[in-house]
């Protein structure tokens, strides 16, 4: 079983790369909406917060260094939250665009995914597929992001979607890569993933070091699923607009710091304080500002 912390890490994730206004109106994309959204997650008990830059005018995913800059610069400003950003950008980077953020910024956190992968949107009910793209994260990509991410003094989130990706991470971690004590990101219910389910939680928990941290990312109804589940578990939460356009059932979010305010709500339920960002930064052994 994996290290337990009596205080509780929440992680907001705003946009990733396929939220859309048109599917919940509070999705940021301006630098101005980042800003606010981050000051409220803040004051609801994030301490992390996930980015990807969306261009201001169209909301398309972007790896443009300077409108990420600016989100950046304006978060760190109002606000001592962690910045952890994404690597994975959106569906048309370029692999050496995706890791420019790391070496750009040198972020405190950054995502690194584990394994290429069918990602896909569609529906369980009508077993339709929507869209999706073959999601590339080779050997080869994990060991030059973590080295890269270890030159930055940037700690991996590792982003974990099957067995397979959980397997890769320990296959090159004798190399030294990866900074230790591992830190891991359950992600659930992606098409091309793992399902959430309570069998499927103990299968990775199961098989990570004894000394990990981790945290659960879920998509749609697995995201408070798996937020219960790791509150009494010792582990993480991460939420967000990027994951889940819904407080509950048939309520569309206000932002995503409504969803921490919920995930906040779990920890109490669980007996465990939420971290603040110093705690967090300790508890995951992050170089700090």
């Amino acid at each position: 079983m994996a290290a337990k912390h009596e205080k509780l890490i929440i992680t907001a994730a705003f946009t990733g790369a396929a939220t859309m206004k048109n599917q919940n109106p509070n999705v940021p994309y301006t630098r101005d909406e980042f800003v606010r959204e981050a000051v409220k997650c803040y004051e609801a008990g994030a301490s992390i917060v996930h980015i990807h830059a969306r261009d201001p005018e169209t909301g398309i995913p972007t790896p443009d260094l300077d409108i990420l800059g600016a989100i950046v610069e304006g978060i760190s400003a109002e606000t001592p939250l962690i910045l952890n950003l994404s690597t994975a950008i959106g569906a048309l980077a370029t692999k050496e665009q995706r890791i420019a953020v790391v070496e750009a910024f040198k972020p405190e956190m950054a995502s690194l995914n584990t394994a290429t992968m069918n990602f896909g949107i569609g529906n369980w009910k009508e077993h339709q597929v929507y869209g999706e793209i073959t999601f590339e994260n080779t050997f080869e990509m994990l060991v030059w992001y973590a080295k890269t991410m270890r030159e930055c003094g940037t700690k991996p989130e590792l982003e974990i979607y099957d067995m397979g990706g959980l397997y890769n991470v320990l296959f090159v971690r004798p190399q030294g890569v990866l900074d230790e004590p591992l830190h891991f990101q359950f992600v659930w219910n992606v098409l091309g993933g793992m399902p959430y389910s309570v069998r499927n939680f103990s299968l990775f928990l199961d098989t990570i070091p004894d000394d990990a941290t981790w945290s659960s990312c879920g998509v749609g109804p697995a995201q408070f699923a798996g937020a219960f589940t790791a509150a009494v578990n010792g582990g993480h939460i991460r939420v967000g607009l990027e994951d889940n356009i819904w407080v509950r059932k048939g309520k569309l979010a206000e932002g995503s710091w409504e969803q921490v305010k919920k995930a906040a709500e779990i920890a109490k339920l669980a007996d465990r304080e939420v971290a603040t960002p110093d705690e967090t930064r300790k508890i995951l052994g992050l170089k700090g500002r």
